[in-house]
């Protein structure tokens, strides 16, 4: 039991050393921002607070990579764990939120940094002006990811047996997920005022068309890897890319429920930063303990949570959805599946 509760523990050294570095940073942002004790606590508390939602909102994040991950060669894992974290903090928690604004606002990038700074109420009022485009780019895009799961002829484990025989048969029928994912967005969007509608609808495509290409993009870089040795193998590129643009629609959500928390762009970096620490040493943690093996069904609350985040990505276009529920409606249905799991362990022993 020491031994497995030390090799736990050295799961979790970055992600503490990260902790340590974060509060540091908070705290320091907030006495430079306010001056006082009480900006300095204020601070800290929200920067826990961004962590843990980011920790809540991508916890089946960590499920469906390491998921992949499986595939991967111990080289592309710590890459992802390495280059990854770069990517998911200075990409999707600094870069991602600065693009919108500049996008948005028709502004350059420097402009856009010197809202971030200067007016943070403004930075934060284009962030959410934009929520709707991306909830139907990032909704599109994991209700595809989730499908592409279900409707799966070779997939032979179910869970919620009746439901998952019928969408396994459905895999069949070419273009059933995307039909299906084209009807609820054509739905979603008549629920829309006119005038919000041809955003909507662009986002969405340009969410299905980015799957359709990671996808094909992916299985194409890893079957050349299986012929150049080089470059690496099997699993590889082609993942790590498949990964990094999961990563991305799963942050959406976390970036614009930190902007209820706080408008200080680097607090939520900061914050958003040290959750995704944990998020990516989980799913290395995932890989190498076989948690998926010993557990039947905890890949499949995985991407049932998946398909529910996707649904109130949708809902958020059309009204708000507090960032709570959704973490507890994430986090729930993967308990109820790792519960299901040990039932079905403890009936096979």
């Amino acid at each position: 039991m020491a031994n497995q509760q030390r090799s736990i523990l050295s799961y979790l050294f970055w992600p503490l050393i990260v902790t340590i570095i974060g509060i540091g940073l908070s705290a320091w942002l907030g006495w430079a921002t306010t001056g006082t004790m009480g900006g300095l606590i204020s601070f800290l508390v929200v920067g826990v607070a961004l962590a843990a939602l980011e920790i809540a909102l991508s916890f089946d994040n960590a499920i469906v990579n390491a998921n992949k991950l499986i595939e991967m060669t111990p080289v592309w894992r710590r890459r992802f764990l390495t280059w990854g974290i770069l990517i998911a903090v200075f990409g999707m928690r600094i870069v991602f939120p600065l693009a919108i604004v500049a996008i948005f606002a028709w502004v350059n990038p420097f402009e856009a940094i010197r809202l971030a700074l200067a007016d943070p109420d403004e930075y934060a009022r284009i962030i959410n002006a934009s929520h709707g485009a991306i909830a139907a780019f990032g909704g599109t895009f994991l209700m595809m990811v989730a499908l592409s799961f279900f409707i799966d002829e070779d997939k032979s484990i179910d869970w919620i047996a009746g439901l998952e025989r019928f969408l396994r048969k459905a895999g069949s029928v070419r273009g059933f997920e995307i039909a299906f994912v084209l009807i609820i967005v054509v739905a979603v969007c008549q629920a829309l005022d006119e005038e919000k509608q041809g955003v909507f609808l662009i986002s969405a495509i340009m969410g299905l068309l980015v799957f359709v290409m990671v996808d094909g993009l992916g299985t194409y870089l890893d079957k050349a890897q299986d012929q150049i040795a080089s470059i690496g193998a099997k699993g590889g590129l082609g993942a790590f890319l498949y990964l990094e643009v999961l990563d991305a629609s799963f942050s959406f959500d976390g970036v614009i429920g930190a902007f209820a928390l706080t408008t200080n762009i680097l607090l939520i970096a900061i914050g958003l930063g040290v959750g995704a620490m944990y998020v990516r040493s989980m799913t290395i943690m995932l890989v190498e303990k076989g948690t998926l093996k010993q557990f039947r069904y905890l890949e499949h609350g995985a991407f049932y949570s998946i398909f529910a985040l996707s649904v109130i990505m949708f809902l958020q276009s059309i009204t708000h959805v507090h960032e709570m529920i959704t973490g507890f409606i994430g986090v729930g249905l993967i308990c109820l599946s790792l519960f299901s799991s040990i039932r079905h362990n403890k009936r096979s022993s």
